[in-house]
C-alpha cells in the first residue's frame, strides 16, 4: 500500500512524529529547467466551486447588468473582505483544461491547510492544523485527487505553506491579544488556547481546539514576544523585531533552541509525500532567521530528492527591497530555488507596461541580477516573475488597472514582459481576464479604501451569488451556509456570473504568447538585452515612456526579438536595433540580407482570419544598416499589442 492509500484511509494523524514518512517511492519527475514552466498563482476559495455552468458567463462591457436590484458596493466589499466564497480545491480540477487552454504548466495553490474554525481566514495564511486541509476547501483527498489530475495533464502544483508562524490558537496570560514587543531575549508567559468557537480552554480536547499536530502545542515552540515593527531590525540579525513579532496577530514560530523545525519541517514533507506535489511556495521567508531558513530548505529538498524529485521547487517570499531577495538566494544557495520579484520590479514592471514609465526603469533592475556564473541569463533560473498577485507588497494595492488606457488587453504587454523577460513568469489568476476592479469612478463615490487593501486584489473568479456565512456557520456545502444578506465578490464589482472566458481578448493573446515561448529555447534561456529605438531617422536611443518597448534574448546564434506597444490608445513603431554581428546586412549575409521572421502577433492571434493589419505572422522583415547600426523596421503596431521576430 502506497503512503498515500495509507494516510487517507485513517483520520489525519494527530502527532507527526508517529507518522513514519515514505523513502524511495518515486513520485512524479521534476522538470529540468523550471524557467521551461508557466506558473498560474490561484487562491483556492477565490478561484472557482465547480457551478459556473449554474451561473452566466460575465459580460464584461456590460458589468452594470450582473449587479442586481439592490447591489451595494459597500456590502460587496464587506463580503470580499471578511468572508469565505465558496471556492473548492474539486473546483481548481474542474478547470484544469481551462488552464490547459491559456498554457499554464505549474499551479501554485493558495494554503489549503485547515483554518480556525470561528473566523473568516480565507486566504489560508493562519493555520490551526497543519495537517488537515480546511473543511470549506474540500479533503486530503480531493488535493491529492487535483494533484493527480494535473500530472495526467502533465501540470504541475506547487503548495503554499507557512513556515513562519501559526494561527491565532491562543491568547497571552491574563487574556491579553497582542501586548507590547519584548526584543530577544524576552517573552511574554503564554495563556490559554483557543477553542473552535474562539473561547478559551485550559488545554486541548477536540480537533477545532488549539493547534495541530500536537508537537505544536508546546509553549517554547513561540517567541511570544507580543507585537511589534514587522519592518524593524536589521535582516542579517536572527533576533531581529520583525522576525520576533507575532504576524498580525498569528503566533510566530520559535525556531531558536527548540525542536519546531524539525517538527514543522516534517509537516511538510507528510504533504509532499502524500499529494506528490512538486514544489513549495514558502510564505513570509524572510521573517525566519536565514539560518533556519537555509536548514528548513535544505531538509525540503532532501526529502523530495529520496522520492526522486530532483529538481523540487522552493520559491520563497521575501518582501521588501529586491536586494533582500538576493540576500537570501546568496546565504541560501541551491537550498533556495527561486525568489519572488515582489519588491521595486514588481511595480515598475507595471508601470513600464502601461506606459507610464521608461522600459529602462525596468530593464535597469533586471540588470542588477547576478549570481555566481556572472550571467543575467543563469540568474532567470532564481526569479519568479510577478505582475500582479494577492498582496502588492511593494506599490498600491490594486490590480492592474486599464482605466486610463482604452485597450481591454493592455495587460498583455505587462504578461508579455514576463513570458519573454529573463526568470520563471508567474500570472496570477483573473490576468487573463484582464481583472482590474470595478469602474473607477465607482471606486471613488463608493470605495474610499481602494488601493489601501489587498481584499480587492482577490475577487472570486466564479462569481457566487453569495458569500459563505461567517465563520462556523459558513462550514457546510449547502444553501443554509450562504449569507444572502451580502453579494459574492465577484469580478469587476458584481455577483453572479463567472468569469472563465478562453475566447476573452487577454486569455486569447496571452494563450498564443505562451504557445510561442514554448516552441523556442531562445524565449526561455536567452540573453536579455534591452533595445534602442529610432524614429524618423535621429540616433538610437533608449524609448520614453509610451513608446515601443524593445528587447532582445541571445541564445548562441540565435536572436528573438521581443516589442511590446504600452500606448493603449495609439499605434506606434521605429526602428529597432539588433545584434549587428548575429545578422548582418549586404554581401556579407545570405542572399537577400538577413532578416527576422515574425512568429507572433498577438493583433493576430486575437483578430483570427480577419486579422488584415501590419507584420502577419510568417512576414519577414529584411535588416537594415545606418550608421554602423543594424535595425528592423516596425510599423504601426497597434495600442497594447506584442510581436515576437526571430532570426532563426
Amino acid at each position: 500500500m502506497t503512503f498515500s492509500k495509507e494516510i487517507l484511509g485513517v483520520p489525519r494523524p494527530s502527532s507527526i512524529r508517529k507518522v513514519v514518512l515514505p523513502r524511495r517511492e518515486r513520485g512524479f519527475a521534476s522538470p529540468g529547467d523550471w524557467r521551461d514552466e508557466i506558473i498560474y498563482f490561484l487562491l483556492p476559495d477565490r478561484f472557482s466551486d465547480g457551478r459556473e455552468a449554474t451561473r452566466p458567463l460575465l459580460d464584461v462591457g456590460n458589468r452594470a447588468a450582473f449587479r442586481k436590484n439592490g447591489f451595494r458596493f459597500d456590502g460587496w466589499a464587506d463580503s470580499g473582505g471578511g468572508r469565505y466564497q465558496g471556492g473548492s480545491i474539486a473546483g481548481i480540477s474542474s478547470k484544469l483544461d481551462y488552464l490547459a487552454g491559456l498554457g499554464v504548466t505549474t499551479l501554485w495553490v493558495g494554503p489549503v491547510f485547515k483554518q480556525r474554525a470561528h473566523n473568516n481566514d480565507f486566504h489560508g495564511y493562519a493555520i490551526q492544523d497543519f495537517l488537515e486541509v480546511d473543511p470549506r476547501l474540500g479533503t486530503r483527498a480531493d488535493l491529492v485527487a487535483l494533484v493527480a489530475a494535473a500530472h495526467k495533464r502533465n501540470m504541475r502544483v506547487l503548495l503554499d505553506v507557512v513556515f513562519n508562524h501559526s494561527g491565532d490558537n491562543w491568547l497571552y496570560a491574563d487574556g491579553k491579544d497582542m501586548p507590547p514587543f519584548l526584543p530577544f531575549p524576552g517573552f511574554h508567559e503564554k495563556g490559554k488556547w483557543r477553542d473552535g468557537s474562539g473561547g478559551l480552554v485550559s488545554s486541548i480536547a477536540a480537533d477545532d481546539d488549539g493547534v495541530w499536530p500536537s508537537e505544536l502545542q508546546n509553549d517554547s515552540y513561540y517567541t511570544r514576544a507580543g507585537m511589534g515593527d514587522l519592518g524593524a531590525g536589521s535582516i542579517d540579525d536572527p533576533h531581529a523585531e520583525f522576525r520576533r513579532t507575532d504576524f498580525y496577530g498569528n503566533r510566530d514560530i520559535n525556531y531558536d533552541g527548540t525542536a519546531a523545525l524539525d517538527d514543522v519541517a516534517r509537516c511538510y514533507k507528510y504533504w509532499i509525500a502524500l499529494t506528490d506535489c512538486d514544489g513549495l511556495r514558502i510564505d513570509t521567508l524572510k521573517h525566519v532567521d536565514q539560518q533556519n531558513g537555509r536548514n528548513f530548505c535544505g531538509t525540503i529538498k532532501e526529502f523530495a530528492a529520496n522520492l526522486g524529485k530532483l529538481n523540487f521547487f522552493l520559491v520563497g517570499e521575501v518582501a521588501g527591497a529586491d536586494s533582500d531577495a538576493d540576500r537570501f538566494l546568496e546565504v541560501l544557495g541551491a537550498n533556495l530555488s527561486a525568489t519572488l520579484d515582489i519588491g521595486e520590479i514588481r511595480p515598475a514592471l507595471s508601470s513600464v507596461a502601461k506606459g507610464l514609465a521608461a522600459p529602462n526603469s525596468y530593464f535597469d533592475l533586471a540588470f542588477k541580477w547576478e549570481d555566481d556564473l556572472g550571467s543575467h541569463r543563469d540568474a532567470g533560473l532564481h526569479r519568479v516573475s510577478i505582475l500582479d498577485d494577492h498582496d502588492h507588497v511593494s506599490g498600491a494595492k490594486v490590480r492592474f488597472s486599464t482605466d486610463a488606457q482604452p485597450a481591454d488587453h493592455q495587460v498583455v504587454v505587462g504578461v508579455a514582459l514576463q513570458l519573454f523577460g529573463v526568470g520563471i513568469p508567474c500570472i496570477y489568476y483573473g490576468t487573463e481576464q484582464a481583472f482590474a476592479g470595478p469602474e473607477q469612478s465607482l471606486r471613488q463615490q463608493f470605495l474610499p479604501d481602494f488601493g489601501g487593501t489587498d481584499k480587492y486584489l482577490r475577487e472570486a473568479m466564479f462569481g457566487p451569488e453569495h458569500p459563505r456565512k461567517s465563520g462556523r456557520a459558513g462550514i457546510g456545502g449547502d444553501a443554509t451556509h450562504f449569507d444572502p444578506a451580502l453579494p459574492g465578490f465577484g469580478p469587476f464589482g458584481t455577483a453572479g456570473a463567472h468569469c472563465f472566458d478562453p475566447g476573452s481578448p487577454a486569455y486569447r493573446r496571452i494563450a498564443g504568447l505562451i504557445a510561442v515561448r514554448q516552441t523556442l529555447p531562445v524565449l526561455r534561456y536567452g540573453r536579455q538585452y534591452q533595445r534602442p529605438l529610432s524614429n524618423f531617422g535621429a540616433p538610437f536611443a533608449l524609448p520614453g515612456a509610451g513608446e515601443l518597448i524593445a528587447w532582445s534574448r541571445i541564445l548562441d546564434d540565435e536572436e528573438a526579438l521581443c516589442i511590446a506597444n504600452p500606448n493603449g490608445g495609439a499605434a506606434r513603431g521605429g526602428d529597432v536595433l539588433v545584434d549587428a554581428s548575429l545578422n548582418p546586412t549586404g554581401t556579407a549575409a545570405a542572399a537577400g540580407g538577413a532578416s527576422f521572421k515574425v512568429v507572433a502577433n498577438s493583433a493576430q492571434t486575437g483578430a483570427g482570419a480577419a486579422y488584415t493589419g501590419p507584420h502577419p505572422v510568417g512576414q519577414r522583415l529584411t535588416v537594415k544598416a545606418r550608421g554602423g547600426a543594424c535595425f528592423v523596421e516596425i510599423r504601426d503596431l497597434p495600442p497594447a499589442e506584442v510581436l515576437v521576430l526571430a532570426n532563426r
